[in-house]
């Protein structure tokens, strides 16, 4: 086991226990103001500090976990849920026509920033979680549709995919059977990095106030309201940038890890 994959890992988890530790306890109710304790710095009571509200900043940042979680988990899934399939299609239809509709399709999603057009789609759908979903979703399904035809591609010459088609096997059949089961590995990787990817585009959506509503939290919206007070209350932007920045990093060295040690030539070449 690499290092990448255990320290990737314990970041990770730390941020999924803390997600899921906020439907049962908060050291405070993450709606509650208290005037009289606004901007305070870490301390005995409030570890994180709190917000120009008063706000607990620590139990802001465990129920924003969830947030972001539930958003790039499901957006992960869109992605996978109609780009593996359409990958799958393609590959067993080389150089036909549903082939090159579905790549020409994935090169004019590719040809648009994906951030600024998931910022359109929000603007046009209206702001909040779920049109965020929708969103980041749309553009996960071109990069799980290219990874899992080029993955797949390799595969459809390989004997045991001539022993199947000569079994009588039909496309359809022989890519549920055969191939899923062969990309499934690489998959897993890039949805690990899909999902390190959708947080970040989850909170980009929230700073611009394109992402979840209050009185939710959300890391990206704690930036963006922490950005006028940076001078005299660093605090408030150092808390919600460290929650991204260790999940973002915890995702990739995870990735990173389960890419390692699905293909030994890595690992062996790393050692």
């Amino acid at each position: 086991m690499t290092r990448n994959l255990i320290l990737g890992g314990t970041l990770s988890v730390l941020v999924l226990l803390a997600a899921v530790a906020s439907y049962l306890w908060t050291p405070f109710d993450h709606t509650a103001m208290n005037i009289p304790a606004k901007l305070q710095t870490p301390n005995a009571q409030h570890w994180l500090g709190t917000d120009h509200f008063g706000r607990d900043l620590m139990s802001m940042i465990m129920v924003g976990a969830r947030t972001s979680i539930a958003v790039a988990l499901v957006a992960v899934g869109i992605g996978m849920g109609a780009g593996v399939p359409l990958g799958l299609a393609a590959a067993a239809r080389k150089g036909s026509w549903p082939d090159e509709m579905i790549m020409r399709g994935n090169d004019l999603i590719f040809a648009f920033p994906s951030l600024v057009i998931a910022i359109l789609i929000t603007a046009v759908l209206g702001a909040g979680a779920v049109n965020a979903i929708i969103a980041i979703g749309i553009f996960n399904i071109p990069v799980f549709a290219r990874v899992t035809r080029g993955a797949a591609l390799s595969l459809w010459e390989r004997e045991f995919i001539l022993a199947a088609r000569v079994a009588g096997k039909g496309a359809a059949r022989i890519s549920a059977e055969h191939i899923l089961p062969n990309v499934m590995n690489l998959l897993i990787v890039q949805g690990t990095i899909q999902f390190s990817l959708g947080i970040l585009a989850e909170a980009g959506l929230s700073y611009v106030g394109l992402g979840a509503q209050p009185p939710t939290p959300s890391w990206g919206r704690m930036l963006a309201d922490a950005q006028t007070m940076v001078s005299f209350a660093p605090h408030l932007a150092l808390v919600p940038g460290m929650a991204i920045i260790l999940t973002v990093l915890g995702l990739n060295l995870l990735g990173d890890g389960l890419r390692d040690h699905f293909d030994p030539k890595l690992r062996v070449a790393r050692a």
